[in-house]
């Protein structure tokens, strides 16, 4: 399953983020590849540790934290705190598949990553290339989102970021543990959740969204893992 979150920032939010982007010190990559993915990363990140990283981190937790359609896709029980990279004079990310067990830098804590994210922080137009590709049983998914939106993909898949050839890509990414480790599973919750919604939006009061409610959180309660 893959969903596209629009507007997790807003454009104000961008802008001051860009900034503060700007100013903090970027370094290879590799720093956080895998034994699998190093052979192949070829970007700048800021590290973990870096005050900006940190501060910007928090901002992004805070946003996801208030946005339902995440909350609703994702089903989250911890996020990995956000990252961020940087793409340009060619550089690209070849086809891996993500660790699937993160250790929180500085704390002795582990997330299983059920789902990746990536949250686009320059336009479509200021860059060529840098282009997320995500295969799934219906073939490869292409992804480049406006300033402030967020794509979601289970981090089961193979993927890879294509050539920035023009401009800069920057973006965050991170991972989360849902509630729901199966994504099967949180595939149709997710859909249950929309069609509830739907019901109550052009049918308030309707006795079936209350059955329908109760299905939903019977479903949560037997496949959650919390």
């Amino acid at each position: 399953m893959l969903i596209q979150v629009p507007d997790v920032l807003t454009t104000e939010q961008v802008v001051e983020m860009r900034r503060l982007l700007e100013s903090a010190e970027w370094v290879d990559g590799r720093v956080t590849a895998g034994h699998q993915s190093i052979r192949t990363k070829d970007n700048l990140q800021i590290p973990a540790g870096h005050p900006v990283a940190r501060e910007l981190g928090e901002r992004i937790l805070t946003a996801l934290g208030r946005h339902p359609l995440f909350l609703s896709a994702a089903l989250p029980l911890r996020v990995f705190p956000p990252l961020f990279n940087r793409y340009s004079g060619g550089q690209s990310f070849g086809t891996h598949v993500d660790n699937a067990i993160r250790q929180v830098p500085g704390t002795p804590h582990r997330i299983r990553t059920d789902l990746s994210a990536t949250l686009f922080f320059a336009d479509p137009s200021e860059y060529d290339g840098g282009e997320l590709c995500v295969e799934d049983s219906y073939g490869v998914k292409r992804v480049k989102l406006p300033a402030g939106h967020l794509v979601l993909y289970p981090s089961t898949s193979l993927h890879h970021v294509t050539p920035v050839t023009r401009g800069a890509r920057v973006c965050s990414f991170f991972w989360i543990q849902s509630m729901i480790r199966d994504d099967g599973h949180r595939s149709l919750l997710f859909d249950l959740d929309l069609s509830i919604q739907r019901l109550n939006a052009d049918h308030p009061n309707h006795p079936s969204a209350v059955s329908l409610t109760g299905v939903y959180h019977n479903l949560l309660r037997q496949w959650a893992e919390v």
